[in-house]
């Protein structure tokens, strides 16, 4: 086995990266669903001494055939990279889905690529993976093929809460409806969005409450409103506690979406900084105030009811 972690962003993978244990999906939020799928696969890691391999595509296909679908995922490239990095398998292969790839159909994905090249000895798939030219590959294509390809199916029952099954379909569901405390028990950690700290207005510096403005890019857009949040700052082990308005700040009449952040206690400048902003839970839905000052005595409660649920 090889312990060294290993990404690809082509199928030109080591010959001691073949004969392993494959999971292939989206993976998007890595939810207690794939976690399960994970721990299944470690569990045939440790009985056959083999190695553990991802493959992925990006961008999500999905997004690729929907250029409109701008705000859809649950965590960034890098956070998917770090996740599947941390659960313990020994590479990840990135592929870029674009027209050529999309093309491919399900029978020459099986026999070119996951034969020919990467050849795994076992391939973990949720029940709902599809593959291939218009999706037209399925589970049970895998299942008929596998003694012709020398591969073995494995996909563990899908991870229940509350009698619904966990996916990222219905996370990004709950995101949108502000439903944070759900969302986190689904991920098994706080939702965090990351981005690079931008120059504002400066509006909430000239009405007492400064704040950190960073661009949410293709994250699922959460229920416009105040959050109580964690702030890391990238590289960093110290998390910060505040508070975050996702909105149009109806208020002062902003028409592009916002994720700003206040930071209990802190002084500095974190102009294009590195942050990671972990939501706790939902405060309140954004409304429009008639003044700054009332704006202000709003956020002053908002301020009260995020320390109580984060300190």
């Amino acid at each position: 086995m090889v312990n060294k972690f290993k990404t690809y962003r082509n199928f030109n993978i080591f010959k001691a990266h073949k004969k392993s244990i494959l999971l292939i999906g989206n993976f998007d939020g890595l939810h207690l669903g794939h976690q399960k799928l994970f721990n299944l696969a470690k569990k045939y890691k440790k009985k056959l001494k083999v190695n553990i391999g991802v493959l992925t595509f990006e961008p999500i296909p999905k997004m690729y055939f929907n250029k409109n679908l701008t705000n859809f995922r649950i965590s960034s490239l890098s956070q998917k990279i770090n996740l599947i990095k941390k659960i313990g398998v020994n590479f990840l292969i990135i592929k870029k889905f674009d027209r050529k790839f999309s093309k491919t159909t399900a029978d020459n994905f099986i026999k070119n690529i996951i034969f020919k090249k990467l050849n795994p000895k076992y391939i973990f798939v949720s029940n709902n993976f599809r593959f291939g030219k218009k999706r037209q590959g399925d589970v049970k294509q895998l299942l008929l093929n596998e003694k012709k390809f020398s591969y073995k199916i494995v996909n563990s029952v899908p991870h229940k809460l509350q009698k619904k099954i966990t996916s990222s379909t219905l996370i990004r569901k709950l995101i949108s409806k502000g439903y944070l405390k759900h969302v986190n028990k689904l991920l098994s950690r706080n939702w965090a969005i990351e981005g690079i700290v931008e120059r504002g207005r400066k509006i909430g510096k000239k009405i007492g409450f400064p704040t950190c403005n960073i661009n949410i890019k293709d994250y699922v857009i959460a229920q416009p409103g105040v959050y109580a949040v964690k702030i890391h700052q990238k590289n960093k082990k110290k998390f910060l506690k505040g508070i975050a308005n996702l909105g149009y700040r109806p208020t002062f009449k902003q028409k592009k979406l916002l994720l700003e952040v206040h930071i209990f206690n802190f002084s500095g400048n974190l102009y294009n900084k590195h942050l990671i902003i972990e939501f706790v839970n939902f405060i309140r839905k954004e409304k429009k105030f008639e003044n700054s000052e009332r704006l202000k005595n709003q956020i002053k409660l908002d301020l009260y009811r995020a320390k109580k649920i984060l300190y």
